[in-house]
């Protein structure tokens, strides 16, 4: 799968030195998911089980023991995720995820 932005992934644990920590997992998440071939949301499921699939091609990660979420909307046939939004549980929380 191709991730569209890498850069949005690095500005968020380089802009907040309370985010340092999210770098490693996010790392890890990029990289699994730069090796992945998804057709559909539930090969997503199969390989992150902890994933949650909305409507309209969206997917909610929990990064880091679900101290964060990454929110992201993926073109199956394209094989391109968009990086939507990145934060806190609690940022989270505070935003509509059906239009970010």
């Amino acid at each position: 799968m191709r991730i569209i932005a890498k850069r949005r992934l690095n500005e968020f644990w380089s802009s907040n030195p309370k985010y340092a920590d999210s770098k490693a997992p996010l790392e890890a998440w990029h990289e699994e998911v730069s090796e992945a071939d998804w057709e559909n949301p539930q090969q997503v499921k199969s390989q992150f089980r902890n994933a949650s699939i909305l409507k309209d091609r969206r997917v909610v990660f929990n990064i880091k023991g679900n101290n964060y979420r990454l929110v992201v909307k993926i073109n199956y046939p394209y094989r391109i995720v968009y990086v939507s939004f990145l934060g806190t549980h609690r940022q989270y929380d505070e935003i509509d995820v059906e239009t970010v």
